[in-house]
């Protein structure tokens, strides 16, 4: 045999591979711990607005059996800024009295009879609301305002 062969160990038996193998698999756990509270912590958030949401309509819907009444109207609907950036938002609030649905086109969340609620919107372009109440009666009426957009 030569002298200058040279012994090299197995590569199963080279630590680094060992030693890179174990910090894979504890960044992958790592990863793995991350995406989950993330997710775990979505879920919270949807069911904590959802909940919010539910007690918000009672309250509602409570406020508007103690004020009585018998006319459908749309006492207010705005926009607040009536104009903003691209990217801005602004809030469309609404009051109504004696409506039983409540729908506005474009969408922009869920919507219900309410004598003060307003919604988060940011449109990319000027965009027309339409507000349309109606009662138990079937009698209907609308309202349309109309977000500028520069």
């Amino acid at each position: 045999m030569d002298q200058q062969t040279r012994h090299t160990k197995p590569s199963f038996k080279n630590p680094f591979i060992y030693s890179w193998l174990v910090l894979v698999v504890v960044a992958a756990y790592v990863v793995f711990l991350l995406l989950s509270r993330y997710d775990s912590n979505r879920a919270y958030e949807r069911r904590t607005q959802q909940k919010a949401a539910e007690q918000q309509r009672e309250s509602d819907r409570a406020a508007i059996e103690q004020l009585g009444g018998s006319d459908l109207a749309i006492r207010a609907f705005y926009i607040a800024p009536a104009e903003i950036r691209r990217g801005g938002t602004a809030q469309i609030c609404y009051d109504v009295a004696n409506a039983k649905t409540v729908t506005l086109a474009p969408p922009v969340g869920e919507v219900w009879p309410s004598h003060n609620r307003c919604l988060d919107v940011s449109p990319t372009k000027t965009t027309s609301y339409t507000l349309t109440i109606s009662n138990s009666n079937g009698n209907t009426t609308s309202q349309t305002v109309e977000l500028k957009v520069r």
